[in-house]
Protein backbone atom coordinates (compact mmCIF):
# COMPACT_ATOMS: atom_id res chain seq x y z
CA UNK A 1 0.00 0.00 0.00
CA UNK A 2 1.39 3.40 -0.88
CA UNK A 3 1.83 5.76 1.98
CA UNK A 4 -0.90 8.94 1.90
CA UNK A 5 0.90 12.37 1.61
CA UNK A 6 1.50 14.35 4.42
CA UNK A 7 -1.12 16.74 2.59
CA UNK A 8 -3.58 13.83 2.03
CA UNK A 9 -3.52 12.73 5.05
CA UNK A 10 -4.38 15.91 6.84
CA UNK A 11 -6.63 16.77 4.11
CA UNK A 12 -9.37 13.64 5.15
CA UNK A 13 -8.33 14.91 8.82
CA UNK A 14 -9.76 18.45 7.98
CA UNK A 15 -12.55 16.51 6.04
CA UNK A 16 -13.31 14.53 9.41
CA UNK A 17 -13.21 16.87 12.11
CA UNK A 18 -13.53 20.50 10.22
CA UNK A 19 -10.15 21.98 9.11
CA UNK A 20 -10.63 24.74 12.41
CA UNK A 21 -10.94 21.24 14.59
CA UNK A 22 -7.54 19.85 12.96
CA UNK A 23 -5.23 23.10 12.97
CA UNK A 24 -6.00 23.98 16.43
CA UNK A 25 -5.20 20.19 17.43
CA UNK A 26 -2.65 19.73 14.97
CA UNK A 27 -0.71 23.27 16.62
CA UNK A 28 -0.96 21.58 19.84
CA UNK A 29 2.25 20.60 21.84
CA UNK A 30 1.29 17.48 24.37
CA UNK A 31 3.20 15.94 26.63
CA UNK A 32 2.55 12.35 27.86
CA UNK A 33 4.42 11.53 31.30
CA UNK A 34 3.93 7.57 31.54
CA UNK A 35 3.58 5.17 28.69
CA UNK A 36 2.03 2.08 30.83
CA UNK A 37 -2.40 1.33 30.19
CA UNK A 38 -2.96 5.30 30.27
CA UNK A 39 -0.75 6.65 28.31
CA UNK A 40 0.10 4.46 25.24
CA UNK A 41 -3.66 4.61 24.92
CA UNK A 42 -4.33 8.28 25.31
CA UNK A 43 -0.75 8.85 23.14
CA UNK A 44 -2.71 6.14 20.42
CA UNK A 45 -6.06 8.12 20.64
CA UNK A 46 -4.45 11.85 20.36
CA UNK A 47 -2.82 10.84 17.28
CA UNK A 48 -5.80 9.20 15.24
CA UNK A 49 -7.61 12.60 16.76
CA UNK A 50 -4.83 14.33 14.84
CA UNK A 51 -2.00 15.64 17.39
CA UNK A 52 1.02 16.18 15.24
CA UNK A 53 3.59 17.15 17.77
CA UNK A 54 3.91 14.94 20.83
CA UNK A 55 6.73 14.54 24.05
CA UNK A 56 6.82 11.36 25.76
CA UNK A 57 8.41 10.06 28.68
CA UNK A 58 8.90 6.92 30.71
CA UNK A 59 11.87 4.69 32.15
CA UNK A 60 10.42 0.92 31.47
CA UNK A 61 10.25 -1.52 28.66
CA UNK A 62 7.40 -3.58 27.37
CA UNK A 63 6.79 -6.32 29.60
CA UNK A 64 4.85 -9.83 28.57
CA UNK A 65 2.09 -8.35 31.44
CA UNK A 66 1.60 -5.29 29.83
CA UNK A 67 0.11 -6.80 26.70
CA UNK A 68 -3.60 -7.12 28.73
CA UNK A 69 -4.38 -3.49 29.01
CA UNK A 70 -1.64 -1.30 27.39
CA UNK A 71 -0.84 -0.23 23.90
CA UNK A 72 1.95 -3.17 22.42
CA UNK A 73 2.33 -5.86 20.93
CA UNK A 74 4.22 -9.37 21.62
CA UNK A 75 6.67 -8.30 19.31
CA UNK A 76 7.94 -5.64 20.97
CA UNK A 77 8.25 -7.61 24.61
CA UNK A 78 12.21 -6.09 25.74
CA UNK A 79 12.00 -3.09 23.66
CA UNK A 80 11.47 0.58 25.40
CA UNK A 81 8.31 1.89 25.72
CA UNK A 82 9.26 5.00 24.13
CA UNK A 83 10.62 3.55 21.36
CA UNK A 84 7.73 0.67 20.91
CA UNK A 85 5.22 3.62 21.16
CA UNK A 86 7.24 5.96 18.31
CA UNK A 87 7.23 2.71 16.21
CA UNK A 88 3.20 2.47 16.84
CA UNK A 89 1.95 6.16 16.53
CA UNK A 90 4.26 6.43 12.93
CA UNK A 91 2.07 3.90 11.83
CA UNK A 92 -1.13 5.83 12.11
CA UNK A 93 0.65 9.12 11.26
CA UNK A 94 4.31 8.90 9.58
CA UNK A 95 4.60 12.68 9.84
CA UNK A 96 3.87 13.20 13.64
CA UNK A 97 6.94 14.56 15.59
CA UNK A 98 7.94 12.63 18.80
CA UNK A 99 10.80 13.78 21.04
CA UNK A 100 10.89 10.91 23.16
CA UNK A 101 12.88 10.91 26.62
CA UNK A 102 13.74 7.39 27.98
CA UNK A 103 14.15 8.46 31.58
CA UNK A 104 13.30 8.42 34.67
CA UNK A 105 11.61 11.91 35.22
CA UNK A 106 12.19 14.04 38.51
CA UNK A 107 12.53 17.34 39.52
CA UNK A 108 15.88 17.83 37.92
CA UNK A 109 14.27 17.14 34.23
CA UNK A 110 10.94 17.75 34.34
CA UNK A 111 10.84 21.36 33.70
CA UNK A 112 13.23 20.79 30.43
CA UNK A 113 11.35 17.85 28.73
CA UNK A 114 7.73 19.13 29.13
CA UNK A 115 8.10 23.02 30.22
CA UNK A 116 7.12 24.01 26.67
CA UNK A 117 4.23 21.82 26.50
CA UNK A 118 0.48 22.75 26.30
CA UNK A 119 -0.66 20.16 27.78
CA UNK A 120 0.81 17.11 29.74
CA UNK A 121 -1.38 14.10 30.42
CA UNK A 122 0.30 12.39 34.13
CA UNK A 123 -0.29 8.87 33.02
CA UNK A 124 1.93 7.35 36.12
CA UNK A 125 1.14 4.35 38.82
CA UNK A 126 2.95 5.62 42.21
CA UNK A 127 1.26 8.41 43.99
CA UNK A 128 4.48 9.88 44.51
CA UNK A 129 5.73 10.13 40.96
CA UNK A 130 2.49 11.86 40.28
CA UNK A 131 2.99 14.30 42.86
CA UNK A 132 6.30 15.20 41.73
CA UNK A 133 5.10 15.99 38.27
CA UNK A 134 2.15 17.87 38.99
CA UNK A 135 4.29 19.96 41.97
CA UNK A 136 7.13 20.72 39.40
CA UNK A 137 4.61 21.21 36.62
CA UNK A 138 2.49 24.03 38.74
CA UNK A 139 5.44 25.83 40.42
CA UNK A 140 7.59 26.16 37.13
CA UNK A 141 5.68 25.79 34.53
CA UNK A 142 2.38 28.05 35.10
CA UNK A 143 1.56 27.77 31.34
CA UNK A 144 1.27 24.42 30.90
CA UNK A 145 -2.50 22.46 31.99
CA UNK A 146 -2.23 18.98 32.90
CA UNK A 147 -4.55 16.39 32.59
CA UNK A 148 -4.35 13.37 35.26
CA UNK A 149 -5.46 9.92 35.45
CA UNK A 150 -6.63 8.22 38.89
CA UNK A 151 -8.60 4.98 39.55
CA UNK A 152 -9.44 2.67 36.46
CA UNK A 153 -8.83 -0.75 37.64
CA UNK A 154 -11.25 -3.80 38.18
CA UNK A 155 -13.98 -4.07 35.48
CA UNK A 156 -17.73 -2.86 35.32
CA UNK A 157 -18.74 0.44 36.99
CA UNK A 158 -18.22 2.19 33.80
CA UNK A 159 -19.69 5.14 33.93
CA UNK A 160 -18.10 6.15 37.45
CA UNK A 161 -15.14 7.00 35.24
CA UNK A 162 -15.39 10.86 34.97
CA UNK A 163 -13.55 14.21 34.18
CA UNK A 164 -13.32 16.64 36.75
CA UNK A 165 -12.00 20.26 36.16
CA UNK A 166 -10.09 20.60 40.07
CA UNK A 167 -8.84 24.10 38.68
CA UNK A 168 -8.19 25.86 35.60
CA UNK A 169 -4.85 24.25 34.88
CA UNK A 170 -5.81 20.80 36.13
CA UNK A 171 -8.38 18.11 35.20
CA UNK A 172 -8.43 14.96 36.61
CA UNK A 173 -9.91 11.67 35.33
CA UNK A 174 -10.99 8.19 36.74
CA UNK A 175 -13.41 7.35 39.45
CA UNK A 176 -10.79 7.84 43.06
CA UNK A 177 -10.69 4.38 43.86
CA UNK A 178 -7.97 2.71 44.64
CA UNK A 179 -6.66 -0.71 42.93
CA UNK A 180 -6.23 -2.57 46.20
CA UNK A 181 -10.16 -2.18 46.90
CA UNK A 182 -10.73 -3.48 43.39
CA UNK A 183 -11.56 -7.21 42.47
CA UNK A 184 -9.96 -7.61 39.07
CA UNK A 185 -6.64 -5.70 38.92
CA UNK A 186 -6.18 -3.19 35.95
CA UNK A 187 -8.21 -5.27 32.68
CA UNK A 188 -7.59 -3.16 29.12
CA UNK A 189 -11.80 -2.08 29.13
CA UNK A 190 -11.85 0.60 32.14
CA UNK A 191 -8.41 1.31 31.03
CA UNK A 192 -8.98 2.29 27.75
CA UNK A 193 -12.43 4.50 29.34
CA UNK A 194 -10.40 6.18 31.46
CA UNK A 195 -7.65 7.13 28.65
CA UNK A 196 -10.53 7.89 26.65
CA UNK A 197 -11.51 10.51 29.15
CA UNK A 198 -8.10 11.63 29.27
CA UNK A 199 -7.76 12.17 25.32
CA UNK A 200 -11.22 13.75 25.58
CA UNK A 201 -10.03 15.90 28.20
CA UNK A 202 -6.82 17.40 25.83
CA UNK A 203 -8.96 17.93 22.98
CA UNK A 204 -11.64 19.67 24.98
CA UNK A 205 -9.17 22.12 26.48
CA UNK A 206 -7.68 22.75 23.43
CA UNK A 207 -10.90 23.66 21.81
CA UNK A 208 -11.90 26.08 24.55
CA UNK A 209 -14.54 23.58 25.04
CA UNK A 210 -16.35 22.80 28.80
CA UNK A 211 -16.19 19.41 30.56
Amino acid sequence: MTVPSRDELYAVLGARHTPLVRDTIGRARIGIAGLGGLGSNVAMMLARAGVTDMVIADLDTVDMSNINRQNYYLDQIGTAKTDATEELLKKINPYLLIEKHHVRLDRTNIKSIFGRCDIVCEAFDIPSEKATLMNVLFEECPDVRVVSGSGMAGFGRSNEITTKKLFDDHYICGDGIDMEDVIGGLMSPRVSICAGHMANAVITILMKGEM
